[in-house]
């Protein structure tokens, strides 16, 4: 909805996408795309624009996100992960988990874009791990979007919309508070008896691609947080690595 609607989030990620160097490509990693034994990547001119919801307004059916393929980019990433962990994927497209944070950021849809998937038989430190081996994108001109929910719990939303539950707030401040500090342990291990953390994370996708994000990381860059906005069980808490004087009057 956020990416319909006039609402705090959607702006600030409008303002980020007009002052962000323009990217050479974009590699999303999003939270709606799980495989299991090997990572996939989209492949082809133009993936198409997936609807990976229901129950939902029209508008948001509406939306199309013709953002080109990129060849270049995926045999970048085959040559940095190996290709026995690589599948290239002419079947998927972009889901709401790359074009939702996208298509406020670049409405134009002009820039080559390729996703890619959660391989959920990883371990969090082999997420962690692709992370790190995919950050020599960033100094090649290649912009990487980890998109999904450090909160994210849809079976207890509904129940909690318009509160901020106890156990959502603890583990957002200690989530942040770990991102900031990169604390990595802090970021990838949880105690079976942590409860914000079981309710926060429960199924994973959502709070797996951070740990991309994180692995990304490199020596200099600074870490700034913005839309640190929490409603009942889910956050749309956004972290910029890198340049983060250009959070300069984004909420």
């Amino acid at each position: 909805m956020t990416t319909i609607s006039d609402v705090s989030e959607q702006r600030a990620w409008q303002a980020l996408g007009k002052v962000l160097p323009a990217p050479r490509a974009i590699l999303a990693i999003s939270a709606h795309w799980e495989t299991n034994g090997r990572t996939h990547v989209t492949v082809g001119d133009h993936p198409r624009t997936i609807h990976d919801f229901r129950g939902f307004p029209p508008e948001l059916f509406a939306i199309q996100y013709p953002a080109p393929g990129s060849a270049e980019l995926v045999e970048r990433i085959v040559e940095l992960l190996g290709k026995s962990r690589v599948t290239g994927d002419a079947d998927w497209g972009f889901d709401h988990g790359a074009w939702g944070v996208l298509q406020p950021m670049y409405p134009d849809a002009d820039i080559p874009l390729v996703e890619m998937s959660l391989d959920r038989s990883l371990t969090p430190e082999g997420h962690f791990a692709i992370g790190a081996a995919l950050a020599p994108l960033r100094d090649e001109g290649v912009l990487i979007v980890a998109s999904g929910n450090i909160v994210h719990n849809l079976s207890l939303w509904r129940e909690s919309m318009g509160t901020q539950p106890d156990w959502a707030v603890d583990f957002r401040a200690r989530t942040n508070a770990a991102i900031l500090a990169n604390d990595r342990d802090n970021l990838m291990q949880f105690s079976a008896d942590d409860r914000p953390a079981q309710l926060a994370i429960n199924s994973g996708e959502h709070y797996i691609p951070l740990l991309y994000a994180m692995g990304a990381l490199q020596s200099g860059d600074s870490v700034g947080l913005f839309n640190d906005t929490l409603d009942g069980s889910i956050s749309m808490t956004s972290a910029l690595i890198g340049d983060v004087s250009l959070l300069d009057g984004i909420a």
